[in-house]
């Protein structure tokens, strides 16, 4: 990390608006979570490197892939609709200030 990042990063922690972002953020998606009916979690299986599945089930790679990237998708979309809740509020505050 250059001089410059590391300065405007600790700058942008110190931030008090940034701290109360950063936490109404986290709230929106821990509700975002809790809403879902069903949520789950990444495989930890993996494949060893002889191509050996971790586990004494027989797991297609392919599948066991496709899982993840679809569960990481997911994560992704409640990570993203609650960074686009947190701007609509921000915005509807600085608008009502």
């Amino acid at each position: 990390m250059f001089r410059n990042e590391k300065l405007l990063k600790t700058n942008k922690e110190q931030d008090p608006h940034y701290s109360f972002r950063r936490q109404r953020l986290h709230e929106l998606l821990i509700a975002l979570i809790h809403q879902q009916e069903e949520l789950e979690l990444m495989d930890a299986e993996a494949l060893n490197f002889d191509g050996r599945v971790n586990s004494t089930q027989d797991v297609d790679p392919a599948s066991w892939l496709d899982r993840n990237r679809r569960i990481l998708k997911r994560y992704q979309s409640l990570v993203r609709s609650a960074i686009t809740l947190d701007a609509l509020l921000d915005s509807e505050q600085s608008d009502s200030a």
